[in-house]
């Protein structure tokens, strides 16, 4: 069997993901917890800058202009429109495996020679009777030498829409090959993942550290561990692993972050940071795409470009924002969670470690390669976190261009009563006008409009007790109806008064602007990468 030189490994495929969404049983109901200190309330140190994207205010409802002479004159252009679930579906349908080793020619002995990497998403950790649980989490794959020119043709073809590597800045030449790059790897299933390493790590400096994120140095924990069975077939890796504590403080008589550095042997790559959360506490979950950084994903060729090209820049003044978060919520856990696959994971890590508060990634693994899993992807790891930590409060933080977020995250706070502490969507509608996409506000109705905002610029979010639960800020007008918005023609423009007429149409016409805008660029993926090869 394949092994990367350890003893025991990684669940098989249909094992792993049914492990994965069962968590070890939470603390014990006589732990005697102790409760987190009371969270400091202090101003922002958010200073007003002119917003990178354009900056008007429109209340929440007002009607996206141009909205049928967007979206469906983009149906002609050539241009996928593969933003109608708010997914970037230019993430999708990617060669993997042996279908990459085909394409480029490489023999299993060539294959062989290749070192193995491993990329490890920092993983997080309840405390249970038995002690801490890790869930460790990643794939393992091996990189290709592929040349510069396959590279240029693979990102030309697929990825760089209306423009062509040659055409770009030499740094963001470099980027874009690199991303292709990691998307083109050989995934390495059935194989077992060496004995990881683990060690106290030091407090973080800097993007809003020593505070949020795990300030604290662990007090104990080193030790080597190895993980029960083996990869998936796609390379994917994911279980929950009781850990010894060998002087760690336990998860119930402390309301700090420990944070502990893993090492995976045998492989070139494969460090991360694991993040041991207390039982009870604040978590912030937060998207990336949109919210921490500019991408664009409703503009095809903006979204493409952003994503595989130019160099990650954040949205405004929210690493700014989630530095006032880690330093006046202290010891709140900072939780990063994108649909985004595996594949070009760490480039996001690398700028939430540039620009964020330290924290645990969660991300979409290969056994969600098709769309209709990956719809689902977001609510699998939400319910994943939140049936974890049974304790704690929980603000959520995104965008309303993705469809999923708009219906999971209100659904959390019918789900999981008493743990949804704040909602914040940035309403990129009313911010940027290339974003004509409808959303469906309808779960919202029912919820406290004190746990919630739909905002628009970073400064929206200053001054408030989140702590408390108190977060809408009064001074953003919100005029929320319940249902689709920026429908084209006005539908679903007005209040919905009986929940049904308005809603009925507003879905039926909904849906029949997704089925127009429903072409996939898997497809288109799928088909140019075998016509080059």
């Amino acid at each position: 069997m394949p092994s990367l030189g350890v003893r025991s490994l990684l669940l098989p495929a249909s094992l792993s993901l049914l492990v994965a969404a069962s968590p070890a049983p939470g603390p014990r109901p006589d732990a005697n917890p102790v409760a987190p200190r009371e969270p400091l309330i202090t101003a922002s140190p958010v200073q007003y800058h002119p917003s990178r994207t354009l900056k008007y205010r429109r209340d929440i409802l007002s009607s996206v202009e141009g909205y049928a002479n967007s979206v469906l004159s983009d149906l002609g252009s050539g241009i996928p429109s593969y933003v109608a679930s708010g997914i970037p579906n230019y993430f999708q349908g990617f060669p993997t495996g042996k279908d990459v080793q085909s394409s480029l020619g490489l023999s299993d002995s060539d294959l062989a020679a290749l070192p193995t990497q491993v990329l490890s998403l920092d993983p997080y950790a309840n405390y249970t009777a038995q002690g801490w649980n890790v869930l460790f989490h990643g794939m393992v794959y091996k990189q290709p030498n592929t040349s510069a020119q396959t590279l240029d043709d693979l990102a030309n073809k697929l990825f760089i829409y209306g423009t062509n590597v040659s055409s770009l800045p030499p740094d963001q030449q470099a980027q874009t090959r690199n991303v292709t790059s990691e998307i083109f790897v050989v995934q390495q299933g059935n194989v077992a993942v060496s004995p990881i390493h683990i060690e106290p790590a030091q407090s973080q400096g800097g993007s809003g550290q020593p505070g949020g994120g795990g300030a604290t140095t662990a007090t104990g924990g080193t030790q080597d561990i190895t993980l029960p069975g083996n990869t998936t077939v796609e390379g994917d890796f994911t279980v929950f692993m009781p850990i010894n504590s060998n002087g760690l403080t336990p998860g119930n008589a402390t309301s700090q972050i420990q944070r502990l550095n893993t090492y995976v042997g045998g492989a070139t790559l494969g460090n991360a940071t694991a993040y041991l959360v207390p039982d009870q506490g604040l978590t912030v979950i937060s998207d990336i795409d949109d919210i921490l950084r500019i991408t664009k994903i409703y503009e095809p060729k903006e979204g493409l470009l952003n994503s595989f090209a130019r160099p990650y820049t954040a949205w405004e003044d929210m690493p700014s924002i989630y530095a006032n978060w880690s330093k006046s919520l202290p010891n709140t856990h900072f939780h990063y969670l994108t649909t985004t696959p595996e594949q070009v994971t760490r480039n996001y890590m690398q700028f939430i470690y540039s620009n964020y508060p330290g924290g645990s990634f969660d991300d979409r693994p290969l056994n969600f390669s098709d769309i209709s899993a990956t719809l689902s992807i977001r609510k699998f790891l939400l319910n994943r976190i939140f049936e974890t930590f049974p304790q704690r409060k929980f603000v959520l933080v995104a965008d309303t261009s993705n469809s999923d977020v708009m219906r999971d995250y209100p659904a959390m706070a019918t789900d999981f009563p008493g743990q949804v502490q704040c909602i914040f969507l940035r309403n990129t509608t009313a911010t940027d006008p290339g974003d004509r996409f409808p959303y469906d506000t309808s779960g919202f109705k029912n919820l406290n409009q004190n746990s919630y905002m739909f905002f628009l610029n970073p400064d929206d979010l200053t001054n408030l007790d989140i702590a408390n639960g108190h977060c809408y800020n009064q001074s953003i007008p919100q005029n929320l109806t319940f249902g689709y918005q920026g429908l084209p023609f006005g539908v679903g423009s007005t209040a919905v008064v009986n929940g049904s007429a308005n809603g009925s149409s507003a879905s039926a016409a909904m849906h029949g602007a997704s089925a127009q805008v429903g072409l996939t660029f898997a497809a288109f993926v799928g088909a140019v990468f075998w016509s080059l090869f």
